[in-house]
C-alpha cells in the first residue's frame, strides 16, 4: 500500500471515529451543564420533558419548550423538591426532587471561567497561542502560574485550523478554546486533531460569548 494511500485511509478512520464521537454525546445528551428528566408546570401547562441547566439559561423541552435566561430570572427558589422560577413570561415548577436546591445554588452562583476549566491557585499552566488580556488577569488573580514545561495544564487557542498543529500528545489535560458557529474550524475538526495527537474529548465549556472550550485527556492503552 502506497503512502498516499495509506495516508487517505488514515484519514477516513479518523473522520469516521469523529463522526462516532460526536454522534455518541449527541444520543447521551452531552450538554455544557446538566440535565434531568422531570415534570414542568407553566401556566396552564403540564408536561414530563427534558430540562436542562446551561452556562447561561435554562432549558425545557417537552410536550411545550422553555428557554430560561438567568439575567431575566425575578424570583427562584428550592422547596420540597421543586425549582420554581418567577420570569417575565411567568411562572415556571420545575420538579427536579433532591436535585431542586443544587440547581437552584447553580443558577444564583455559576462558576466562572476558571472553575469550569479546573484552574485552582497554584495550578501550572502551559498557554499556546494568544489570549486576551482579561483573561490573563483572571489567572493571575487565582494565583495560576504560566510555564512552557511540567504544566497541570495546558490551553490552546486555535483561531484557524493551522493553530491545531499545536495539538500534541500530552501528559496533562488539554483544553482546545476555539471560535463558536464558524466553518473554518469546527468541533469536528478540533476533534480530529485531538485524536491525532493521540487524545480523547472528555468535557466541552463556554469559555466565552464567542468562544467554546474542548478538554481533552490522554487516551487509555
Amino acid at each position: 500500500m502506497s503512502a498516499s494511500v495509506q495516508y487517505f485511509v488514515r484519514r477516513t478512520q479518523l473522520e469516521r471515529a469523529v463522526r462516532n464521537a460526536i454522534q455518541f454525546a449527541r444520543i447521551r445528551g452531552d450538554t455544557l451543564g446538566q440535565e434531568l428528566k422531570c415534570r414542568v408546570d407553566f401556566g396552564q401547562q403540564s408536561s414530563e420533558g427534558k430540562a436542562l441547566l446551561e452556562t447561561n439559561e435554562l432549558l425545557f423541552r417537552g410536550n411545550f419548550r422553555l428557554k430560561i435566561p438567568y439575567k431575566d430570572i425575578q424570583k427562584i427558589a428550592a422547596v420540597d423538591g421543586e425549582l420554581r422560577i418567577r420570569f417575565p413570561e411567568g411562572s415556571a415548577v420545575f420538579h427536579l426532587g433532591s436535585a431542586a436546591a443544587k440547581w437552584a445554588d447553580r443558577i444564583l452562583h455559576p462558576p466562572s471561567r476558571l472553575d469550569k476549566l479546573g484552574v485552582k491557585e497554584g495550578t501550572k499552566i502551559a498557554l499556546i497561542g494568544r489570549f486576551d488580556r482579561d483573561f490573563l488577569g483572571e489567572l493571575r488573580e487565582r494565583g495560576a502560574l504560566t510555564i512552557k514545561k511540567g504544566a497541570d495544564l495546558t490551553l490552546v487557542a486555535a483561531e484557524r485550523p493551522a493553530d491545531l498543529g499545536s495539538v500534541t500528545p500530552a501528559s496533562a489535560p488539554v483544553w482546545v478554546v476555539y471560535p463558536k458557529g464558524v466553518q473554518t474550524i469546527t468541533e469536528a475538526a478540533v476533534r480530529s486533531a485531538g485524536l491525532e495527537a493521540g487524545l480523547v474529548d472528555v468535557k466541552v465549556a463556554s469559555f466565552s460569548s464567542t468562544h467554546t472550550a474542548l478538554k481533552f485527556t490522554r487516551r487509555k492503552s
